[in-house]
């Protein structure tokens, strides 16, 4: 059996059934799967077998195991991908709206991944055999630029780098309202939120996230922003623009639950990548233009500023 997760209860989750409160703290497993795990003797309180039925108490220590499973086979595609740079240690690659990074539940075909594995041969396997070559991600409907390691050595040093925030990383977002500073930051910690466990938030007990911005264009209902991470907490971006109130036009998750401007997916772009080769430490920096269909957005944006009422 494979430990994959060990928590400790929090004051505010006394007295929640365990069956439920694993569903919520591990979404990607089923209530009903945890309480099969739980009548396996699968799950632990403070190292002791429980029932589904279960009450937790503040500080009770819950060991999670699961059997191994059998990983899919990840099959290479001829899925063309924009190579921005590469040589024998690091991939740059331009990543398009819509397309997932790597292959998870649902996703096992037309991933950056399926492309990557049909053009390169060596990548780093570090993140197993479901990321190879991936030291950091962008969500599925973000595009932009992403680094992609070729050998373990050059994965390693990228994500030191990461780590101690060395890696310029850039984005434009088109976001709702007029904020009122050309300039700023948003420190604010982001972990899993309280209710709706798909989904991160500004919380007390998260970790640390630093997003600056700088306004680059303003419309009468949006503004145009330049951001530049510090840390690269999960949905950082999409999470800090919505705890100022600007949310990300087009972020049906974190913002109004409807589609806008005619966009699938969230006005977010990874424009600027730049970091230390893991090699000859020179500093390399990439830049990628707004895919089509959100220069499009800005082009009609700014055609409805100069038209006569």
């Amino acid at each position: 059996m494979v430990l994959i997760e060990r928590l400790v209860v929090e004051e505010e989750e006394a007295g929640t059934r365990i069956d439920i409160y694993l569903a919520r703290e591990i979404p990607d497993i089923s209530r009903s799967r945890f309480q099969q795990l739980i009548n396996e003797g699968q799950v632990l309180v403070n190292a002791r077998a429980v029932r589904p039925s279960y009450r937790l108490r503040p500080g009770d220590e819950i060991s999670v195991h699961l059997p191994p499973a059998e990983t899919p086979q990840i099959i290479p595609e001829p899925i063309p991908i924009e190579i921005v740079y590469e040589d024998q240690d690091v991939l740059v690659v331009n990543k398009p709206r819509g397309m997932v990074v790597h292959p998870g539940a649902g996703h096992y075909q037309g991933t950056l991944v399926n492309a990557l594995l049909y053009r390169c041969t060596d990548l780093s396997g570090i993140n197993g055999v479901l990321r190879p070559g991936i030291v950091h991600r962008l969500d599925k409907e973000t595009s932009g630029l992403l680094m992609v390691a070729k050998n373990d050595a050059a994965h390693l040093s990228l994500a030191t780098q990461l780590k101690e925030r060395r890696i310029l990383r850039e984005y434009l977002a088109l976001v709702y309202g007029q904020l009122k500073e050309d300039a700023g930051t948003v420190i604010a910690p982001i972990g899993r939120h309280p209710r709706d466990r798909q989904k991160m938030a500004v919380t007390p007990t998260g970790r640390e996230a630093i997003t600056h911005y700088k306004v680059v264009e303003r419309f009468t209902r949006y503004t145009l922003l330049r951001l530049r991470l510090a840390t690269g907490r999960t949905h950082q971006i999409r999470v800090h623009l919505t705890h100022i109130g600007h949310p990300v036009v087009g972020d049906l998750k974190y913002g109004p639950a409807r589609p806008h401007l005619g966009l699938s997916g969230q006005f977010l772009h990874a424009g600027v990548l730049g970091f230390a080769h893991p090699t000859t430490g020179e500093f390399l920096r990439f830049e990628a233009p707004l895919p089509p269909e959100l220069t499009v957005v800005l082009t009609r944006l700014r055609e409805a500023e100069v038209s006569p009422a």
